[in-house]
């Protein structure tokens, strides 16, 4: 048994909208991913959820930033201070000394050198020794218990915050994989324009995010309906409070481009995909995993568009970090980490 080590292990599924943090099997952070900081100096003032509730509530020497956005680092220096922020909480229950890091990171599979150059900078200024990184389809499908190493195709559909990530997986591998910008922000995005344009009230990035947990829908007709969600905000034109409830058709509707171009790009992939591992894919089902996985009726719908069953795997919203936490306790078999 180890009663000492200099060296920590952590499990990291840096996301567009959440970072988790896995350690000893146990998660140890489970925080939006977002920093407050001091516009004039940019110091960090708060990290994860407390900067959240600064969101759209600072006063002008306070600017909230996301990092990331499409699944990429869009921000290094905010990026590296949040990674730090995040990596102190999970160590804050620790010893005295601070030891240093080995993390296993998940990471877009569309990701190019040079982005994934920036995760790997950012990882290491962050006290990172030994950092590793696995593509979040291959994170998820160990995270979902699939045997990624066995002659057998599985598809992930892997929707999160910035994107959507489609993989077939066989032999430990990759074989085929498709990466598009349009994920669970451009479904709020959707939302904020529609209440924008039809209802003529402002609400924020927060609301809309509410908005799409309480009725948000890829089907016009559900079995179990959910209740209207009532929206309150100005009228641009009054600057008048308004109260209004929006229902799950109506949210159903707006969000339809969107998720138009995940199920295309679903069939794309599918286009993409061996003959033999098709027939396995057809056999075994689709995977649905990520926050998007959650949207009420996207499994039904996707299947019956399609013609292959969806699965929602049991716990889509961790299933990419507990795959990293999967990856980090075996690195040595796996040989598609990135290193």
């Amino acid at each position: 048994m180890r009663f000492f080590s200099l060296t920590k292990e952590l499990a990291i599924d840096l996301g567009t909208a959440n970072t988790i943090i896995i350690h000893n099997d146990k998660i140890v952070v489970n925080e939006p991913s977002i920093v407050a900081l001091e516009r004039n100096t940019g110091k960090l003032i708060a990290v994860g959820r407390k900067a959240q509730e600064m969101q759209g509530k600072e006063h002008a020497n306070i600017e909230t930033v996301r990092p990331l956005r499409k699944g990429v680092i869009a921000d290094f220096n905010a990026a590296e201070l949040m990674i730090r922020g995040l990596v102190k909480m999970a160590s804050s229950k620790s010893s005295w000394f601070s030891p240093s890091l080995r993390m296993v990171i998940g990471i877009p599979s569309g990701s190019t050198e040079v982005e994934i150059r920036a995760v790997r900078d950012s990882s290491e200024q962050a006290n990172g020794r030994d950092v590793y990184m696995i593509f979040e389809p291959m994170a998820a499908a160990l995270g979902i218990g699939l045997d990624v190493q066995a002659p057998e195709g599985n598809m992930i559909v892997d929707i999160g915050g910035g994107t959507t990530e489609i993989a077939v997986i066989s032999l430990g591998g990759i074989v085929s994989n498709k990466s598009i910008n349009t994920a669970g922000d451009d479904l709020t995005a959707d939302i904020m324009d529609h209440m924008r344009s039809v209802h003529s009230v402002n609400v924020g990035e927060r609301t809309a995010e509410q908005i799409k947990f309480k009725v948000g829908s890829a089907l016009q007709e559900l079995e179990d309906e959910p209740e209207d969600f009532i929206v309150h905000g100005p009228n641009l034109m009054t600057a008048l409070p308004m109260e209004i409830p929006v229902s799950y058709k109506e949210i159903s509707k707006c969000m339809e481009p969107s998720i138009k171009k995940i199920e295309n790009a679903v069939l794309s992939a599918l286009q993409s995909t061996p003959p033999e591992l098709y027939a396995d894919i057809v056999k075994n089902g689709i995977w649905l995993a990520g926050g998007g996985a959650l949207i009420r009726g996207l499994d039904k719908r996707l299947s019956e568009k399609i013609g292959i069953r969806f699965r929602v795997a049991d716990d889509p919203l961790l299933s990419v970090a507990n795959g990293t936490g999967i990856a980090l306790k075996n690195i040595e078999n796996f040989s598609f980490l990135i290193r």
